[in-house]
């Protein structure tokens, strides 16, 4: 079983043998990184999913892609736009109401 330090860490296989695996990782020591080749029993990874969004992307792009090609639709622009401000909205003003102060009730002693 891996170091407790390499727990949750994402890093590249580099070997594989009949029962572990080897993975290359970067480790922060002091103020640099040093790569650290361990290896791991096949129980304790999993395939990461941080490139999951990227893939699914350029699926989608080159589906888009193709269908243009062929005629079968229209040319959409396949860049990721950032988010757009909100649209323009009309305040109503809310009516002045004139307050006077509740008068002073005293403790009469």
């Amino acid at each position: 079983m891996p170091h407790r330090y390499y727990h949750g860490k994402t890093g590249k296989v580099f070997n594989v043998n009949p029962h572990s695996i080897g993975v290359e990782f970067n480790k922060k020591v002091g103020p640099r990184f040093v790569k650290k080749y361990i290896h791991v029993r096949v129980e304790h990874i999993r395939p990461s999913a941080s490139n999951a969004a990227h893939i699914g992307r350029v699926k989608v792009n080159d589906e888009q892609t193709k269908l243009y090609k062929a005629g079968k639709s229209e040319w959409k622009c396949l860049k990721r736009i950032p988010e757009q401000p909100l649209a323009a909205q009309i305040l109503i003003k809310p009516t002045v109401v004139d307050i006077a102060p509740v008068p002073y009730k005293g403790i009469i002693v």
